[in-house]
């Protein structure tokens, strides 16, 4: 496919626009702050008793500040402790810019990252690679120039997609967007936010992907545009049959929504994966070991789980990180 869908979600790279500058001069000037609480930790569980411990490695985990981040970063600091390290917690940065400025910098020596966020907005590239491997083969090969190594990217993909009531999926038996031309006309109604609906690679040109283009098989009056908070609520109270979602977003489970299967690969790729620097790495080789298990958990059902807990239920992340590595067998 040669279309160009080169937007980020807003959460994944908040503060991106401005922040570079700004991001850099702050981390050059005064520092990082480190993670407000204490995050809690135990020793290593059966699935990773094998692990060779770290004694004392030093490993500084940054992340950015929304929900999902902030619990993978937890989850690696808990881990990380767990396993004997000597852990400098700078989770919760401002800004994928200054979380990715940190790391480069050398101020971080881990994080985790996806890998179309990379592609496309940290290495400059407008054409995103379809296969989850050789997109993961690409970043890391181009990202070991700046010192930093990726390990085994997770199952779980943080993109964009569309969902439906599961009531409304089974009433017209839609289980992909190319299930989409079975709707009626009149019932293909969509939520989108504005930035998407009037995007030259958004909305229309998936619609035309999928062989449905708006105006003729969608009409326009068809297509509410909403702040993207609203849109799940929207589509579960049926303004809108069909919403525009981030695919690891925890109200997907809370509102017992389906995600439409993206098919035809037309939205970009962002599969999570544990970032090193390679210095660290090199000094600490089992760090691949330990964080390899970890990944192959971290499917979007686990993490629609785990960011619902936080905020819908309104847990704290490092709890949240905790508790889901002690039930894994991660740690005890």
């Amino acid at each position: 496919m040669t279309h160009k869908l080169i937007r980020t979600p807003r959460a994944r790279l908040a503060g991106v626009a401005g922040a570079a500058a700004a991001g850099s001069l702050l981390l050059s000037s005064c520092g990082l702050g480190t993670s407000a609480g204490i995050s809690p930790s135990g020793e290593l569980g059966p699935k990773l008793a094998s692990v060779k411990k770290l004694d004392g490695a030093e490993i500084a985990v940054g992340s950015k500040q929304f929900t999902e981040q902030q619990i993978l970063g937890k989850i690696a600091v808990i881990l990380l402790q767990s396993a004997g390290g000597n852990v400098k917690d700078f989770t919760t940065i401002p800004g994928s810019a200054a979380a990715r400025e940190a790391q480069i910098q050398g101020q971080t020596t881990f994080s985790w990252e996806y890998t179309g966020t990379a592609w496309i907005t940290y290495m400059g590239h407008t054409k995103p690679i379809p296969d989850p491997r050789k997109q993961f083969d690409a970043v890391k090969a181009e990202d070991a120039k700046n010192g930093l190594t990726w390990l085994q990217y997770a199952p779980m993909n943080n993109t964009y997609g569309f969902a439906a009531k599961e009531a409304t999926a089974k009433k017209f038996n839609v289980k992909s967007l190319s299930d989409l031309k079975k709707v009626p006309k009149a019932q293909r109604t969509l939520c989108v936010d504005t930035e998407f609906a009037n995007r030259d690679d958004g909305l229309e040109p998936m619609l035309k992907a999928y062989g449905i283009p708006l105006g003729s098989e969608i009409p326009r009056n068809q297509i509410k545009k909403l702040e993207s908070g609203a849109i799940y609520a929207a589509t579960n109270n049926g303004l809108c049959n069909f919403g525009e979602v981030f695919t690891t977003d925890g109200r997907i489970k809370v509102l017992k929504l389906q995600v439409l299967a993206d098919d035809k690969k037309f939205f970009p790729l962002y599969n999570v994966a544990p970032v090193f620097s390679t210095e660290t790495l090199e000094k600490n080789p089992q760090l691949s070991d330990l964080f390899g298990p970890v990944s192959k958990k971290l499917t979007n059902e686990t993490m629609i789980e785990l960011n619902a807990k936080v905020d819908v239920d309104g847990e704290n992340p490092s709890d949240v990180a905790f508790h889901w590595l002690k039930r894994e067998g991660f740690i005890k």
